[in-house]
């Protein structure tokens, strides 16, 4: 997630970060590639040319205070031009008090639309809601079929009706919902190729008859500034409540994100970071901006652990890190729960000083596979006990894991020097590095 812009800004203030005081030569020197780096993000121009005006001018005109250096000073102020950027606090979904909620999802055909449609349910069953999905794309073929097969893998009800019009679907659902106890109702309307008439006058036929609480706009972060022109045009039409940037898994160049809220004045409220259904973030400006600059997003990351870690297993590893008893099975263990987090790429990058480690897209996400062969390849005394692992061992595990005996050398030599950090690790300290150093290029 904006791993090369990220990578770019931390070159782009290296200079200032040596310096012993900020002078308007060295600030100007540092705002111009600062400038150079957002315009190459796909950043809007005149979103740049703000941006680049409020940091000069806070930092030529305040006091540095004596306990932080110029460098942290600016980055301080970079921090906080960017979280208002992308607008300062989470926004959350409007519900209404009289049932059912009408959510109506708008967008461009292949923004991620239907999908989204299909996490937001999944997301608002998870917290206690009863949604209904509602399918009104009756032009993209398999739309309708992709609905429900979604509706189907989150066990959501979703409304389809294949001889009738986008408008009378949308007007039914409401009435369907009531009659069977749904609290809130996902619309998914119909996407184009390109903005054209015709969608735009269904979408506020859609609107003018169901009334919706909230309308969301999904638009694909890879799009840059084609998004936010996207963005314009739709809310001219629509006025809608907030925006949903999907794909921030791919090689996003941070233009969307860092440009939409100020060219259309409405809020991002969701982020989409993978292909699977729970693949779905609320937005949150401070934390997404720690991440652009390379702080990481530790609250992030802890709450991801606490949904997907089991709290017994958790306390009972943390016991075993502190006597330093880790063996490769709590290792295996681990690694599974990792997995459910996200892609390896994704946990990394909400520890602060990660991007240090090297772009993080080029984590190797296949090694995983060969360490847990590998691993399971040992008999159970061999994972508690990898010091009784010899030479015959060793070949047999390489090829029950088709592996070579090098790869399993080294991943015995590399678990060895983990175990040595344990104690480290149960206090935080170089968890980075000794999955950077064990996963990257």
């Amino acid at each position: 997630m904006f791993e090369t812009l990220t990578e770019k800004l931390d070159g782009a203030l290296k200079k200032l970060r040596g310096q012993g005081r900020i002078s308007k030569e060295n600030t100007e020197e540092a705002l111009r590639e600062v400038r150079r780096v957002l315009l190459d993000a796909d950043v809007h121009f005149n979103v740049v040319k703000t941006f680049i005006e409020n940091v000069q001018t806070k930092a030529l005109g305040q006091e540095v205070i004596s306990s932080i250096t110029p460098g942290q000073f600016i980055i301080k102020i970079i921090y906080d031009e960017i979280v208002a950027l992308m607008g300062t606090t989470q926004a959350e979904i409007t519900f209404s008090n009289e049932i059912p909620s009408v959510i109506m999802v708008a967008g461009l055909q292949g923004s991620g639309k239907t999908t989204f449609s299909g996490k937001l349910a999944r997301l608002l069953k998870s917290k206690g809601r009863h949604p209904l999905l509602v399918a009104a794309d009756v032009y993209r073929p398999a739309a309708i079929d992709q609905l429900e097969v979604l509706g189907q893998e989150i066990e959501v009800p979703v409304f389809a009706d294949r001889k009738a019009s986008a408008l009378e679907i949308a007007k039914k659902s409401i009435q369907f919902a009531k009659e069977n106890a749904r609290d809130t109702v996902i619309i998914d309307t119909a996407g184009r190729l390109a903005i054209d008439e015709e969608m735009m006058r269904e979408v506020e036929n859609i609107k003018s008859a169901v009334a919706p609480d909230e309308i969301l706009f999904v638009v694909d972060s890879m799009t840059g500034q084609d998004a936010v022109n996207t963005a314009k045009a739709f809310h001219d039409k629509l006025d809608f409540d907030g925006v949903v940037l999907t794909k921030l898994d791919g090689d996003t160049r941070g233009g969307a994100a860092l440009s939409i809220r100020s060219v259309v004045g409405k809020p991002i409220k969701f982020v989409g970071i993978g292909e699977k259904l729970d693949a779905l973030e609320p937005f949150y400006p401070e934390r997404m901006a720690s991440r652009i600059l390379g702080m990481g997003d530790i609250v992030s990351l802890v709450e991801k652990a606490q949904q997907t870690f089991d709290q017994k297993k958790a306390e009972k590893l943390q016991q075993k890190l502190v006597k330093a008893q880790f063996t490769l099975e709590d290792f295996y263990d681990q690694l599974q729960e990792i997995k459910k987090m996200g892609s390896l790429s994704q946990v990394l990058s909400m520890i602060p000083g990660a991007n240090k480690l090297g772009n993080l897209n080029d984590v190797d996400e296949k090694e995983l596979k060969y360490v847990e062969a590998i691993i399971l390849s040992m008999t159970k005394d061999e994972r508690n006990k990898p010091e009784i692992i010899n030479g015959s061992r060793r070949q047999r595990i390489a090829k029950g894991s088709g592996t070579s005996i090098q790869e399993v050398n080294k991943l015995l030599k590399q678990f060895f020097e983990m175990q040595k950090m344990m104690k480290n690790f149960s206090k935080g300290k170089n968890f980075a590095r000794m999955l950077g150093q064990r996963f990257g290029r």
